[in-house]
């Protein structure tokens, strides 16, 4: 007889099945056919209230759910679940679909709702329901307590529901016994896998309790807390033979579970640190070690309360600690994890600090037996809030990292799942490396230390062997190679394998990758130029031609390729003019052709940079390529545009508009031969427009960065705020234009806003102009005023009836400009000068 019943369980498990992938994606109109959909609902109904056969039934309780009758339970109850979320809720609903959820919850809600109520009172008198279909039966009870009908048909029931299920399964159970004796590091892997979340009746308990608490929680809330307290209160009371160690385990894991609510809720906020010294605390010492493991949990999700006596807190702390030397494996994982919130929230780093190196090795022996990221996260932790104290550890650290970092690949590799922790926990080490090189940043020479230990994970994982870790990778090695003394032939080896992995497959990093390869060439300069074998800057040109010329790249992808020839033409001034030409053909070939507005500015700062590196040699090519006044007048246009709000539409960061005025003014000495009059007057004016425009933003920027709104730094000359009329005046800016000016401020806010709406004017956010680079660069010592005037001098001096020409020919506005700028720029060089003497004088 077994094998009919399960030859009919598995023809209902295909329909299922079937059922299922219809209505994964989309619900086929076929099923809106009410004939069609009653015949459904009237199978899937009956197959939640047939009960299970007992014949042929395994013993084995692996065996037992996969059985195929429990599997037909399961894919009806998912079905079901499926139904509910997408016609639950009628509100929510498109037009078209009204009526159909209306017939849905009026005829089949509450039904299904009842069928789930009675299959659950089978474990609450000690029969057996698979785990993966008490947490879907439990996730429809958690999408019901929000709807009214559902809730009043819920409620009569409730109170059986949440005290004698709901609680009993966050209990301690005799299979997590079993597991925690037989196998505490499957123990501790199912504790912190979220995959099993998803299937864990445990945690549907858990959010159960939560979702009645949130949504439901006048009445309910003080009724469960009240008997959270007797279950407690039963504990202290029972002899210590007879302790329900169990219950107290799930009462203390409601507890943590609504440590949000507890703490935002009086009269339990003013009674939560005399629950966790009444409560709490003696499980520390606790003959049972799921409690032990269970007290440094909710002694965790507790730390941030403000303690009014600070003994309360130092004793959890050492509690805590004294777990990481507990025997039972899964009491030392709970207490790290414990630690990190403890760490976080300390306010007197004395409390840790004199136990920091033994603290330091509980955490390796720990790395040793299990791969877990969240252990690494409170290492990580630690390392951010001691920051450069770490310096003594940094290099024991980093080999431990690194050790853990290859055992979690090895079994990463040894599983090839995705979903594979030890995967996990091999970023986590790599972030935790990241932060140490970053809290010792200051102190250079640990990194010559520390780069043997992290070399070979650098070489490895630049290969398609790394792809999972290759933004973290990245960042290890933009660290070594900006923060390190000197870039070592060693790390320099890692050049060509990162220029083949973006030629292969890691385009989609070429940001990330952006940085250090800047950190080599702006900090190894001499080596990046003089070597040949490799020849760094053939290899650099092949990819960067390669990816500017791509057709099927977008705009966004290859926004690193310009930067990355701004970084060569400024560190490698007077250098590299054989690759002026062919970095200018590559750049105006991409021009032609780029859509994005962002894009473009990068591409046209190319050419500024190529003319701040030599203006002479770039008109020269440019003219040689005919695109002088194509060049010319499409950068001279869009330094002009502007958005409907009145705001700059290119060249919005500083960076984009110190680079472009730098640019100009480099043609400003040129002889009257190379730039004629005419371009002359009209380079000079917007150059004189965009000094303007940086000034202001910079001082924008200072204003936001001190705080200081008192603070006036609209004008050039303006130390006190009635200084500004008369600035303006200088300025050549008179009171309806510096109206204007405020009107202006005004337009640039709302546009920021506007930014945030889908009908913007153009498809640039904000984000892409902002200035988020912050990397050094040679022009940073540049003062673009300065420099302007110098080089008005220069042309003063070499052609003084062209410049005399230039003057007469300006109106009164630029005029006073010019005047305004020229005394600023004096005003930088003194400081300038102050800055140097300083810097000289501290070193």
């Amino acid at each position: 007889m077994g094998t009919p019943l399960l030859e009919v369980a598995d023809l209902i498990k295909l329909i299922c099945k079937i059922f299922w992938s219809s209505i994964y994606l989309e619900i086929p109109k076929q099923l809106f056919d009410p004939i069609v959909f009653n015949a459904w609902m009237v199978l899937f109904l009956n197959i939640l209230e047939r009960p299970v056969p007992l014949e042929g039934q395994p013993n084995d309780p692996e065996l037992r759910k996969s059985w195929g009758w429990w599997k037909v339970k399961k894919w009806t109850v998912h079905i079901l679940n499926r139904l509910y979320t997408r016609f639950g809720d009628s509100k929510l609903q498109k037009p078209e679909n009204k009526a159909f959820a209306q017939m849905f919850q009026k005829n089949y809600a509450g039904k299904i709702l009842e069928c789930h109520l009675k299959l659950l009172d089978v474990i609450r008198i000690g029969g057996y329901l698979p785990d993966r279909v008490i947490n879907l039966i439990l996730q429809y009870l958690s999408s019901s307590i929000s709807k009214n009908s559902m809730y009043q048909l819920l409620q009569p029931q409730l109170h059986i529901v949440l005290f004698e299920i709901i609680f009993p399964l966050m209990c301690f159970n005799d299979n997590d016994q079993k597991l925690w004796n037989e196998d505490p590091h499957e123990y501790v892997r199912k504790g912190y896998d979220i995959i099993e979340d998803l299937y864990s009746p445990r945690t549907a308990s858990m959010d159960f309790v939560s979702e009645l608490v949130r949504k439901r929680g006048k009445g309910n809330f003080q009724e469960f807390i009240q008997f959270i307290v007797l279950t407690f209160k039963r504990y202290d009371d029972a002899p210590i033979e007879c302790k329900p160690y169990r219950q107290k385990d799930g009462a203390l894991l409601a507890i943590g579970t609504l440590c949000d609510k507890l703490k935002q809720t009086e009269p339990y906020k003013s009674e939560l640190e005399r629950m966790l010294v009444q409560h709490v605390f003696p499980e520390f010492s606790s003959p049972a070690g799921h409690l032990r493991a269970k007290a440094a949990w909710v002694a965790g999700q507790y730390a941030h309360i403000n303690f009014s006596d600070q003994n309360n807190f130092r004793k959890a702390l050492n509690c805590v600690v004294a777990g990481l030397r507990d025997p039972e494996l899964p009491v030392r994982v709970d207490s790290v994890f414990a630690l990190r919130s403890f760490v976080e929230a300390c306010k007197d780093l004395n409390e840790i600090r004199p136990i920091l190196p033994q603290l330091l090795d509980e955490f390796f022996k720990l790395m040793n037996e299990v791969e877990n990221e969240d252990l690494v996260f409170t290492l990580e932790t630690i390392v951010d809030k001691f920051g450069e104290e770490m310096a003594p550890y940094a290099l024991g650290l980093c080999q431990n990292l690194a050790a853990a970092f290859w055992k979690c690949m090895d079994t990463s590799e040894a599983d090839d799942d995705t979903d594979d922790p030890g995967a996990l926990a091999a970023v986590g080490c790599l972030r935790a490396i990241s932060t140490i090189l970053e809290s010792v940043s200051r102190l250079p020479h640990l990194f010559i230390q520390i780069e043997p230990t992290l070399l070979p994970i650098m070489r490895r994982m630049l290969t398609s062997d790394g792809q999972e870790v290759f933004e973290e990778v990245l960042e290890i090695i933009s660290y070594m190679t900006f923060f390190s003394p000197t870039i070592s032939m060693e790390m320099w080896s890692l050049w060509p394998l990162m220029m083949e992995a973006l030629a292969d497959w890691a385009i989609d990093f070429f940001e990330n990758i952006l940085v250090p390869l800047d950190n080599y060439i702006s900090r190894s300069t001499a080596h990046f130029l003089i070597c040949k074998d490799p020849d760094y800057q053939q290899s650099l040109w092949n990819m960067l031609s390669s990816v500017m010329a791509d057709k099927n790249l977008e705009d966004h992808d290859i926004e690193p390729a310009p930067k990355l020839i701004e970084v060569v033409f400024q560190n490698c001034k007077g250098q590299v003019d054989q690759w002026v030409e062919p970095y200018l053909r590559v750049t105006i070939e991409r021009l032609r052709r780029t859509q994005k507005p962002y894009l473009k500015c990068l591409l046209i700062q190319v050419i500024a940079d190529a003319l701040y590196y030599n203006a002479t040699l770039t008109l020269g090519i440019l003219h040689r390529l005919g695109v002088a006044t194509e060049v010319f007048n499409l950068w001279f246009q869009m330094l002009q545009q502007v958005k409907k709000s009145g705001v700059r539409a290119n060249f919005r960061r500083e960076h984009d508009k110190k680079v472009c005025c730098l640019g100009l003014t480099s043609l400003l000495a040129l002889p009257a031969d190379q730039l004629p009059g005419e371009a002359l007057g009209r380079v000079f004016r917007l150059t004189l427009d965009l000094l303007v425009a940086y000034k202001d933003q910079v001082a924008e920027a200072g204003k936001e960065e001190d705080g200081d709104d008192d603070d006036d730094m609209d004008g050039f000359q303006t130390d006190e705020e009635d200084d500004e009329d008369e600035s303006d005046k200088e300025m050549g800016v008179d009171a309806e234009e510096g109206d204007e000016a405020d009107s202006l401020k005004l337009q640039k806010l709302a546009a920021q806003a506007k930014a945030f709406q889908s009908n913007d004017e153009d498809d640039d956010s904000d984000e892409d102009y902002s200035d988020d680079e912050e990397m050094q660069s040679p022009i940073d010592e540049v003062d673009p005023f300065v420099f302007f005037m110098d080089s008005v001098k220069v042309m003063q001096v070499s052609n003084p009836t062209r410049f005399q020409t230039l003057t007469q020919t300006l109106d009164f506005q630029y005029q006073a400009i010019a005047h305004g700028i020229a005394q600023h720029s004096e005003q930088r060089r003194a400081e300038i000068e102050k800055e140097m003497l300083e810097k000289a004088s501290n070193s």
